[in-house]
């Protein structure tokens, strides 16, 4: 276990991603991305700020700073993505968005 834990806090963004796409369904689970994607799952532009700096890794703290809002305000944002893309995880969210495209 203390293996693949280390293993897995020294993986980058990109093979976390690139990993968890591997487990995503890709048939039936979610509508075609298109160029309105956003609009389609409902997201605020907030909600796109906060997803896009999730998928760079920041966590909830660090988005706060950057984005001049307080951490449960992040922590209400994040809730709300999770929601709208029908995902459990930050991890899966990043997935998801990279997949379709939504930042």
């Amino acid at each position: 276990f203390n293996a693949a834990w280390v293993a897995a806090s020294l993986a980058s963004l990109d093979r976390i991603v690139e990993e968890a796409l591997a487990f995503a369904p890709t048939t039936g689970a979610r509508p075609e991305p298109s160029a309105t994607s956003e609009d389609k799952y409902g997201l605020t532009a907030r909600e796109r700020d906060v997803l896009r700096l999730i998928m760079e890794g920041l966590t909830d703290h660090e988005i706060a700073e950057a984005l001049y809002i307080s951490h449960r305000t992040v922590s209400t944002h994040v809730g709300h993505i999770l929601a709208k893309l029908d995902v459990r995880t930050r991890t899966a969210a990043a997935a998801f968005a990279a997949r379709d495209k939504l930042v």
